[in-house]
């Protein structure tokens, strides 16, 4: 299933990123690729598979604190070619391709 929208906390997904999410259907076979960085070096990694969905992952704070200090991000949800079920969270850099 797919969220009716799909935006980030604090930035902005590219409008060609959502509307392929959009038109994503079960089964369809994916490509994510995400920049990872540690330190001042970057590399990208991609990750494929067939797409299952599309959710929000509601993070909190480590304190009590009000709802609306939640940070929720959307994620998408597939299964690798291996049966391993995997999720990623979408940043702004996120690249996905129909395979």
């Amino acid at each position: 299933m797919t969220p009716a929208t799909i935006s980030l906390p604090t930035r902005r997904l590219e409008d060609a990123v959502v509307s392929l999410l959009q038109s994503l259907k079960v089964g369809d076979r994916i490509k994510i690729v995400q920049t990872l960085r540690v330190g001042s070096r970057t590399w990208p990694a991609e990750a494929i598979g067939v797409f299952r969905g599309i959710g929000y992952l509601s993070t909190g704070v480590t304190t009590n604190r009000l709802p609306e200090d939640d940070i929720i991000v959307p994620t998408v949800h597939f299964t690798k070619d291996n049966g391993e079920l995997t999720s990623i969270s979408l940043d702004e850099n996120t690249k996905v391709e129909k395979l």
